[in-house]
């Protein structure tokens, strides 16, 4: 029977209520009775629905509730408001004790308490008839501000059809249908529709449509494609779109209501969509006919956004499709009046897309994101075009130029292109920016003034200098402030030490001479230039007679070419690196008068707090630089940065030196996407899914700053305190294992899981269980949580796993002690860089490690986990032409994709070369000097060798193949495509075998011990 009421079913309930009712006992009654009442009210068998309400108890909620609904059906107002009040005072002592524990908890009484109220509200629109009109209203509105679960809804407007019949409240109804459709629930979507129509369309499939009534016709074509019934819902929608357009022509435009041709937007946006899913060519003369139902919704809705989004994404696929055809047939000797037809047909929806797009975006309320990027992509590409040029040129105008500062890393990233037009653009637009936002425009600009190429620091400053007319001091504070910060974020001891570091592994590891000379001149160029600060001159005086007797032991070789003399020079650098790292210990805290005194003298600047500019709030200055910086113990030492805002708060900052912070910034504008999507599903939103952010600032191509997230940890440090206060060794489970087998790097993999799940098996793993629970003020608190916790584990495990995020080990993940949330923090590993690297590749998709899995609900993996990892799956790939966009500008971004060239080399996590995982871990990037170094080098490189080929096309080509390879494997991901199948796999068991991998000790114990595969 609870089943049958949980499915609606009210005709079965009631006929096994009947059928039963006979023979059950008082008290059976009692807990049947109130299952039968409410069947018998769905069916309006208003004389059982009395004889089952008897048999409960009336000092009960239901007893007291259902009997006052008979009263108010009966017109017993007196009676019904006594039983009203009744009720309320049974509810009053489990709403007040639910509410101070959690809203969660609260949130079903509170339903029944708006029921209460409601049954009140239909005694006064009985009574009342001129309050009939605001209280459907009302009830619509609250129906609005609830939560979206169908048992709710399902309660509530039980009681408004008390007074209020469906087919006169076909909206609500219409959203309940559609409610149970995106639930799952297709049995009480499709009995919904049916009672609407008046008819059962199943029943004769063959029949079409009756047309009496549009909105739940068309409502009744999106449950049979949502049954699976896609082609039969795609000929009943077109029959129906025919003679409803057919109808409306008939009437006059004047006449149609704009809900019609609203209406008949949607049907022709639902027509377009269900096409192309029916077939799967993009060849122009197939996809005509999609174009051309998006292309009349936007004719019938000129406002709505999804038809002018959906019609310039569709040009912008054929755009694509047609660029892919071109380069093959461009590689092939081919009629040049093929080609040229093809690029013609290529500008021709370029241009119907970036019109699409410029009207999308100035219609749309929430995040513009991908539309913006789409655009981009195409002006990127075809601006040079003097058609697409104009269209851009048109199309700015019509937005708002608040739409663009998402964009910048994206606009920067292009300032110094070849595309005269293109460039023209950007430059155009970048300076109108400059006017309006110089708060939003001067870090990054400032950036780009550092670069190694001579044409982006040339646009770069090109642009400052149009800044500088209208704001002087800002641009000059924001060039000083960078400067500094840079200055505190690699002190000259540290540029030496690891330089010194990095060039011995390149002479004496690899006999590479010249790569040696690359790490150590520019030092010297430094040097040489002189000491600006206290700290420097306290450098120079210790180090700078033996460095610069080492530098001409050196220029000695480059004319002898004799080895003793650069043996003599590595005996003077060898001594010095000596001092520096005997030194570098010492340095915890670095104070402002000696290591940059121009920041101390920065104070009530014009310059906004890094990452706090918002252009729809109020603009926060920096007021003045706490003059003492504390350095963090870990590898790279960062800096803990403390700002005073003009607000009068402090904004708390990390500041990193050997770190390109821009692929972290991209990152934060993915998960800025991801949050959208996520609020706007319903099922998600209820649940608080949500990406933890934070700012990201980069200062040069090697630091930068990054946004302090408060009251966070490292999962290594929380387990290693836990540890050290329990006594308990921090690498317990490493010894377990190496006094089984001290050569475990050398097993085979089946004597390493032998060796991995014997340390497993003889240690408990449950200390950040524990953790959780001890750090707890009370099991309430414990309980939301170990919640948060399981919630926030699932959402990054799907997000990390399609963006190919790797190397998460325990100092890169982080756990919010208030709130329970899990971090994530070092993007440098993404599309699955750490699975190619050449040692200790990772074989899991995400970290969920048995540590992780035990800090879960009793269940572990069963429950909360799976259930929110299948909820934002779904969102993911539902939305996936979104994250496309940003993912895809991302990896043709030119600042970030030469990385994908040499995957091994120019890997970005400390794995390789620091293979027990830091300490403390705080942000994205580089692990050494030699990374940060080698990177700008192998890109300058690159970029030479590329000049010298004239333009051709070498490296351009091999880096859009890799490029290419990456956006089709996030696509197979987004597609359920991922597991060597051509056949997409359902969302549940694409999380299985997910988890499968995760958890599989063969994958586990491949790790290299610092990721810590026991944990």
């Amino acid at each position: 029977m609870r089943c049958l009421e949980a499915l609606g079913e009210w005709s079965e309930l009631s006929s096994v209520a009947k059928q039963e009712w006979d023979n059950l006992g008082r008290d059976a009654r009692s807990r049947a009775g109130p299952l039968a009442a409410v069947a018998a009210w769905g069916l309006q068998d208003w004389e059982a629905m009395q004889e089952y309400v008897r048999c409960i108890p009336e000092e009960t909620q239901d007893g007291s509730f259902y009997r006052a609904v008979l009263a108010v059906h009966n017109e017993d107002f007196e009676t019904a408001q006594r039983l009203i009040d009744g009720t309320r005072d049974l509810l009053d002592t489990e709403l007040t004790s639910m509410a101070g524990e959690s809203y969660e908890r609260a949130y079903g009484a509170m339903v029944c308490v708006q029921m209460l109220a409601e049954l009140e509200e239909v005694i006064q629109y009985k009574l009342i008839p001129e309050r009939r009109e605001p209280l459907k209203s009302m009830w619509w509105k609250r129906l609005q501000g609830g939560q979206r679960l169908v048992e709710d809804w399902r309660r509530i407007i039980q009681v408004h059809s008390l007074v209020v019949r469906p087919q006169e409240d076909v909206h609500t109804w219409l959203k309940y249908a559609s409610l149970c459709r995106k639930s799952g629930s297709l049995h009480l979507s499709h009995k919904t529709l049916v009672m609407l129509l008046g008819t059962d369309p199943s029943t004769q499939p063959k029949e079409q449509l009756p047309y009496n009534q549009p909105q739940v016709t068309y409502a009744y074509t999106k449950h049979m494609a949502a049954a699976e019934n896609m082609q039969g819902a795609y000929e009943q929608l077109s029959c129906f779109v025919n003679a409803f357009q057919a109808k409306l022509n008939c009437i006059g435009p004047e006449e149609a209501a704009k809900q019609d041709h609203r209406l008949l937007a949607r049907c022709y946006l639902r027509l377009g969509k269900w096409q192309n899913k029916l077939q799967s060519s993009l060849e122009p003369e197939i996809v005509q006919g999609a174009l051309d139902c998006f292309e009349k919704a936007t004719e019938n809705d000129p406002t709505c956004y999804k038809a002018w989004h959906l019609w310039a994404y569709m040009n912008f696929k054929v755009v694509q499709a047609q660029k892919q055809q071109l380069d093959k047939l461009a590689h092939t000797a081919t009629n040049g009046d093929i080609l040229q037809d093809k690029e013609k047909l290529i500008i021709e929806h370029a241009v119907q897309a970036v019109d699409g797009f410029f009207r999308s975006i100035s219609l749309i309320k929430g995040n513009s994101l991908q539309d913006t990027l789409r655009l981009l992509t195409l002006w990127f590409d075809y601006g040079q075009y003097s058609e697409v040029y104009d269209a851009l040129l048109t199309g700015m105008k019509t937005i708002e130029i608040n739409t663009w500062l998402q964009v910048i890393p994206q606009l920067i990233a292009r300032i110094d292109t070849h595309r005269k037009l293109v460039n023209q653009l950007i430059h155009h637009l970048l300076i109108d920016i400059g006017k309006y936002h110089p708060q939003a425009l001067v870090y990054p600009l400032t950036v780009a003034s550092k670069s190694a190429s001579v044409a982006r620091k040339n646009a770069a400053f090109k642009i400052l200098e149009s800044m500088r007319k209208h704001y002087p001091t800002l641009v000059q504070q924001a060039m000083t402030c960078s400067e500094e910060l840079i200055r505190v974020a690699i002190l000259w001891h540290e540029q030496w030490h690891e330089g010194l570091e990095e060039a011995s592994r390149l002479y004496f590891a690899d006999r590479n001479v010249k790569g040696m000379f690359d790490i150590l001149e520019p030092l010297h160029a430094l040097l040489a230039r002189g000491p600006q600060t206290l700290k420097e001159t306290s450098f120079s005086q210790a180090y700078g007679r033996e460095l610069t007797e080492a530098y001409e032991w050196t220029q000695r070789y480059k004319t002898s070419s004799v080895l003793m003399d650069l043996d003599h020079a590595w005996d003077i650098y060898y001594h010095v690196f000596q001092k520096i790292s005997r030194q570098l210990p010492q340095l915890t805290s670095l104070e402002l008068p000696y290591v940059s005194p121009k920041l101390m003298t920065c104070k009530n600047l014009e310059l906004a707090v890094p990452g706090s500019y918002n252009p729809n709030q109020d603009l926060i200055r920096i007021d003045h630089i706490k003059t003492n910086l504390q350095v963090i113990t870990s590898k790279q030492r960062p800096r803990k940065l403390c700002l005073r805002g003009s607000n009068g708060k402090d904004y708390m900052y990390l500041l990193k030196g050997h770190e390109d912070l821009r692929q972290d910034e991209r990152v934060m504008q993915l998960f800025s996407l991801v949050n959208t999507l996520l609020l706007d599903d319903p099922d998600t939103f209820r649940r608080n899914l949500a990406i933890q952010r934070y700012a990201v600032i980069p200062l040069s191509t090697n630091s930068g700053l990054i946004g302090w997230v408060p009251h966070c940890d490292t999962l290594h440090t929380l387990i290693r305190d836990y540890r050290d206060k329990r006594k308990m060794l921090l690498n317990q489970e490493h010894r377990l294992m190496l006094s089984v087998s001290p050569d475990y790097d050398h097993l085979t993999l089946m004597q390493k899981v032998e060796v991995f799940e014997c340390a497993l098996a003889q240690t408990q793993g449950d200390d950040l269980a524990k953790l959780l629970w001890l750090k707890s003020p009370s099991s309430e608190v414990w309980f939301e949580r170990r919640t948060n916790y399981t919630r926030s584990l699932a959402v990054m495990s799907m997000v990390g796993y399609i963006l190919g995020l790797g190397d998460r080990h325990p100092s890169n993940l982080m756990l919010d002690r208030m709130s329970g949330k899990i971090l994530h923090i070092d993007f440098g590993d993404c599309f699955e860089v750490a699975m190619t690297r050449e040692k200790f590749p990772e074989k899991i998709p995400f970290r969920l490690t048995r540590m992780l899995i035990k800090a879960m609900e009793v269940t572990g993996i069963e429950g909360t986990y799976r259930r929110t990892c299948e909820s934002v799956m779904l969102v993911l790939r539902r939305n996936k032409d979104s994250l496309m966009a940003v993912l895809e500008a991302f990896v043709y971004d030119p600042l970030l994709n030469w990385r994908l060239l040499d995957m091994d080399k120019n890997h970005r996590s400390k794995s390789n070369n620091d293979p027990g995982g830091s300490g403390m871990a705080f942000g994205g990037g580089n692990g050494s000097l030699s990374n940060s170094v080698e990177e700008p080098l192998l890109h300058s490189q690159l970029m030479s060798a590329n000049h010298l080929m004239g333009g051709a096309l070498m490296v351009a080509d091999i880096t859009n193949s890799k490029a290419s390879k990456v956006i089709k494997r996030v696509r197979s991901k987004l597609n359920g495509t991922d597991f060597q199948t051509q056949n997409s796999v359902a969302v549940p068991q694409q999380v299985d075998l997910l988890i499968q991998q995760a958890t599989n000790n063969e994958n586990l114990c491949q790790c290299y011990i610092g990721w810590c595969p026991f944990w």
